[in-house]
């Protein structure tokens, strides 16, 4: 759908503190791309809502008695019309949950207006993905048993460095190709593909899971885990989070 198609987006708040429901229900009000805006004061609440109409966005608190934010995020994601979702909370301790349940963004308390714009514009993306059925992946040549093939970029799981080449890894197998892991950085940083190695790059589509031990990072993808590096750490944790307040301008 392209962007002259698009319509306002029906958002759904939901927290059980009132004055922070009100806050990002007055804020969301404001955004012309928002054209509704629904309050719930609980997860079970925020159920009955999405029952008797169709919402685009979940703006949900996390902390949260009873059925609480994480908990409502996975049953919306088994809806046939799964709404987007962003978390609005005060902890980042939940931004690895976050990511597993595929929330487009993870906004910290107090939430600032810039910030929340931001989260909204991520939604407006994920509800109408620019060109998503016009544009062709790209695809790579590669070479195997002296036959050239065509690998389509979105079934790359992952890529690693190997000198001044790289191998490409898709669910059938691997792939050397005469490219430096710097260069496919470069080209396909807009496709979804990070950093998180000096030796590797991520095609986040394929991550499941997010997982951190003793400080340290480490990214699934199915059966592989990946580490991340201290240096790289910053990155994933942006891409899930957004930057710090006190890194912005």
């Amino acid at each position: 759908m392209s962007g002259a198609a698009r319509r306002p987006l029906t958002a759904l708040v939901v927290d059980d503190e009132l004055p922070a429901l009100s806050e990002v229900a007055y804020l969301l009000e404001r955004d012309p791309r928002i054209g509704e805006v629904v309050t719930a004061s609980s997860g079970t609440e925020a159920l009955r809502a999405l029952e008797g109409r169709a919402v685009d966005v979940v703006f949900s608190d996390i902390s949260m008695p009873g059925l609480d934010g994480m908990a409502l995020a996975r049953v919306v994601a088994r809806f046939a019309e799964r709404p987007q979702v962003v978390f609005v909370t005060a902890h980042d301790h939940h931004a690895v949950d976050a990511f597993a349940v595929r929330a487009v963004d993870y906004v910290m308390k107090p939430v600032r207006e810039d910030r929340l714009a931001e989260a909204v514009r991520r939604a407006v993306d994920a509800v109408f993905p620019a060109g998503a059925a016009t544009e062709p992946d790209e695809t790579v040549a590669v070479e195997l048993g002296g036959v050239t093939r065509f690998v389509a970029r979105g079934s790359i799981r992952y890529v690693e460095a190997q000198g001044d080449y790289a191998r490409l890894y898709t669910d059938t197998g691997s792939h050397l190709v005469r490219t430096p892991l710097g260069t496919l950085e470069e080209r396909w940083s807009g496709a979804g593909f990070l950093r998180i190695h000096r030796s590797t790059l991520v095609n986040l589509a394929h991550v499941t899971e997010v997982r951190m031990s003793h400080g340290r990072y480490a990214v699934a993808l199915g059966d592989t885990e990946l580490p991340v590096s201290r240096r790289h750490a910053k990155d994933l944790r942006d891409t899930l989070l957004g930057p710090r307040r006190d890194e912005r301008g």
